[in-house]
């Protein structure tokens, strides 16, 4: 329990604890930020970790000291390419026999299959959208390595979609988290862009229960 009190605390004041993270460690921030990001995208085992809303805090907070966002942005996208790539190569490793597994304490079966079937649906573009969507984020290059795509392929649209998404975010930071509405109602910023990226998974969830009802009516009428 207190682990995930510690942990809504992060989520809802991001903002602080990066502040103060940036302040204690100076440099070493890029290290920090570049491991959260690197296992958000690179372990299916810690797909709860902050991504959009620490890419835009982040840019905020370099806009307001003064430091070069090219360099952030430069850490991210690094950070971002190596999670993808390490996450296709353990899903190519490991191959079909991890759809056999069952729920486990740390993998999460039904975001996989979620997953699964989202990449089923718009292929190599799953890449890219993906990076925009909490858990399928993480879960994608996985199962790009599990499917075999082409490693060519999936470099090229990997490499698009980690500069798309953390130059879009953390440029977005950068320029308007400091404008003083969106300084002083941070935390509700945050909020927002947490509910923007968790709507696709909601229209998702919706269209399948939706599905489902259709499927079941005329058993049910039966």
């Amino acid at each position: 329990m207190e682990l995930l009190l510690w942990f809504w605390d992060v989520v809802v004041h991001l903002d602080r604890h990066l502040a103060v993270l940036l302040q204690q460690y100076g440099g070493w921030i890029y290290l920090i930020l570049f491991a959260i990001v690197f296992c958000e995208t690179g372990l299916v085992v810690t797909p709860f970790l902050p991504g959009d809303s620490l890419l835009f805090v982040a840019g905020t907070l370099w806009a307001a000291a003064g430091m070069r966002v090219e360099m952030l942005a430069a850490t991210l996208i690094a950070a971002a390419l190596c999670g993808d790539n390490v996450n296709y190569w353990v899903g190519r490793y490991i191959g079909p026999r991890v759809f056999r597994w069952e729920q486990s304490r740390w993998f999460n079966r039904r975001a996989l299959d979620m997953t699964h079937e989202f990449y089923e649906r718009h292929g190599g573009k799953t890449i890219i959208i993906a990076r925009y969507v909490p858990l399928v984020r993480t879960f994608a290059p996985f199962v790009a390595g599990v499917g075999r795509m082409s490693y060519p392929r999936f470099l090229a649209y990997s490499v698009f979609a980690a500069a798309l998404w953390v130059l879009s975010l953390t440029y977005a930071g950068y320029f308007f988290g400091n404008i003083v509405v969106v300084r002083e109602n941070l935390t509700l910023v945050i909020f927002g862009i947490i509910g923007l990226s968790l709507m696709p998974l909601a229209i998702g969830y919706l269209r399948h229960r939706a599905q489902a009802r259709r499927l079941a009516a005329p058993r049910g009428n039966a």
